[in-house]
């Protein structure tokens, strides 16, 4: 691990941002700050020449454009993963009003899916109760006292500990502080909490005469976006809507993940607009791989689901997908596609370092 990657951890693998308020102002409104740098009014540095335009887009231009310094600290290299190929199952699972039994329904998905070979799982967002502001507050667990006060994780904990495997816990409504949070817990494949990310962006949406839902009523959102390193390479967690706001997968990028995983449960009005799209837009522009899970669709629930868990490459292909019935998918990740598309088509290498800055606050206060 390289020193001065983060300024707080929830586990010696486990990078997470502190917060924010805790800056200058000036950092404060956003991480992804455009710049001008400014240009001569002079014209004839504007309409440039044919001759010095073709020189500019020679193989000189990457560093003439300082690439390094699009990224503030520079992106992080590529870690060297501890496995280049493995499975990963998206287990799209149905959710009932009983706990007990989506607790248990999780478990036997995840041993089937063990049994066939994986090394990750990742399951839905909100698995254990129904996606609505009734119920979060009824289901909701005190995830860091663990036991019986977080059963949902504790069956995480024990399973992955049990089968030797690693597993994103999708989410499940958190009770902590007098909050309530959506949160979603990483297992490594010794039983113990490798990561914990709280839903960083609240689903407040309102589409007259299709969606209406505000998360806000009664979920807090989180403050700290989470990388962490795991048995199968290092993973950035966003939760559902995260997934709309691209400067959260850049910053996963820059400090070296392989794969993104986003437990959501996109509804039927953005669903076969956005899903999709998002997740190959978040892997297309990072050059990695992004994992969704949904929950199964329920037409007769209050929240109707999209489903289409998929698997995403880093040239933006499906790898593997499905409709809206209740599944799981397993398919194979190979980390050696993320080096391979980085050569193909080399962006870090051609990011305009003189006109825009990604800059990662976090990482440029702990230096």
């Amino acid at each position: 691990m390289r020193a001065g990657v983060a300024l707080s951890r929830l586990s010696s693998s486990t990078f997470q941002f502190g917060n924010l308020n805790q800056f200058p102002t000036i950092y404060k409104p956003n991480l992804l700050q455009l710049s001008s740098f400014s240009r001569s009014s002079n014209p004839s540095n504007i309409n440039l020449s044919k001759k010095k335009l073709f020189h500019t887009v020679s193989s000189a231009m990457a560093s003439s454009f300082m690439p390094e310094q699009a990224r503030v600290p520079p992106a992080i290299e590529l870690p060297t993963p501890p496995v280049t190929k493995f499975k990963i199952a998206l287990c799209q699972l149905s959710v009932t009003e009983d706990k007990e039994r989506n607790i248990s329904h999780a478990r036997k998905a995840i041993e089937e899916a063990a049994e066939k070979g994986v090394d990750l799982v990742l399951l839905p967002e909100i698995w254990n109760s129904p996606y609505s502001n009734d119920s979060f507050p009824i289901y909701a667990e005190d995830i860091d006292s663990g036991g019986d006060a977080s059963p949902s994780t504790a069956m995480l904990s024990e399973v992955a500990h049990r089968l030797q495997i690693t597993i994103v816990g999708g989410s499940i409504p958190e009770r902590s502080g007098g909050r309530l949070y959506n949160t979603c817990c990483v297992f490594g494949k010794d039983g113990k909490l490798r990561a914990k990310h709280r839903k960083l962006h609240l689903f407040d949406i309102d589409i007259p005469g299709q969606i209406t839902f505000k998360e806000s009523k009664t979920l807090t959102a989180g403050e700290n976006p989470t990388i962490v390193d795991t048995d199968v390479g290092r993973i950035g967690i966003g939760i559902c809507y995260d997934i709309r706001f691209e400067e959260l997968a850049m910053l996963y990028a820059a400090r070296g993940a392989h794969l993104l995983c986003y437990p959501g449960a996109f509804n039927m009005t953005t669903g076969p607009l956005h899903w999709e799209l998002l997740q190959r837009a978040r892997a297309t522009d990072n050059q990695l791989f992004v994992a969704t899970c949904s929950p199964a669709r329920d037409p007769r629930g209050g929240y109707v689901a999209w489903g289409h868990s998929t698997l995403v490459g880093p040239f933006g292909q499906v790898l593997a997908t499905t409709e809206h019935e209740e599944t799981t998918i397993i398919a194979e990740i190979d980390y050696s596609q993320i080096d391979l598309r980085r050569t193909n088509l080399p962006l870090g290498k051609q990011k305009r370092g003189d006109l825009y800055q990604l800059v990662d606050i976090h990482r440029l206060k702990s230096q």
